[in-house]
């Protein structure tokens, strides 16, 4: 089974959904992030479903661009860890369970709010993404990640915290219809994850880190 068809399947899917969701109110409106309404009607599925739903081309192509571009070499190092069945198993459980773990301090903060609303799969996007920051946070050859309007590639270390710290910040202050909260619980969710999947991930990391650091300095 080639490492990518697990994750082109969840891209295929969520894609499919998501376009036709555009043209049909009634199911953007059953599945989307409504925290009042799931606390009213216990509709917890929204948690999961949400995921699946982006609100135009251009946020799902962001999120679905991001995930097929960090997806393999995680999914890669957990078959090589676990084997095919469980390694799948275990991605499932990064992407899915980021997606709806990363909305419950989304709901405990808008429950009582009927007017907020949310979708995209930036809660599972960002575990994965994370999970490859803590797997290898150093780019081989002296590459690194390019972040636009950045000109250079920076190393993914310095890229995950720099993100954390921007999610964090923009959560706090509530300026736009962005759930920076997802990006920040999926990202932390993506690290806690593989810390308890491959516990010698966390050292591995630091000694990346600190032998880069040295090499620099």
């Amino acid at each position: 089974m080639s490492f990518l068809n697990p994750i082109l399947i969840l891209i295929a899917l969520t894609a499919g959904i998501s376009m036709y969701a555009w043209s049909n109110r009634a199911l953007l409106d059953g599945w989307i992030l409504s925290p009042y309404l799931m606390q009213q009607r216990q509709q917890w599925y929204r948690f999961l479903t949400s995921g699946f739903l982006h609100a135009d081309l251009t946020h799902l192509l962001f999120n679905m661009f991001a995930f097929y571009s960090f997806s393999p070499i995680v999914l890669r190092q957990y078959v090589v860890n676990f084997g095919v069945g469980a390694g799948i198993g275990f991605f499932l459980l990064l992407y899915l369970g980021g997606i709806i773990l990363s909305s419950v301090p989304t709901f405990f903060r808008h429950r009582n709010n009927p007017g907020y609303h949310s979708l995209g799969a930036s809660g599972g996007v960002s575990s994965v993404v994370f999970a490859s920051v803590l797997l290898f946070p150093v780019a081989p050859g002296g590459g690194g990640i390019y972040i636009f309007p950045l000109p250079i590639p920076i190393q993914p270390f310095v890229f995950g915290l720099l993100y954390l710290a921007y999610s964090y910040y923009m959560s706090r202050r509530s300026a736009d219809n962005i759930n920076h909260d997802a990006h920040f619980y999926g990202a932390l969710y993506g690290v806690l994850v593989t810390l308890a999947l491959l516990p010698s991930s966390a050292l591995n990391f630091g000694q990346q880190v600190q032998l880069y650091l040295s090499n620099i300095l």
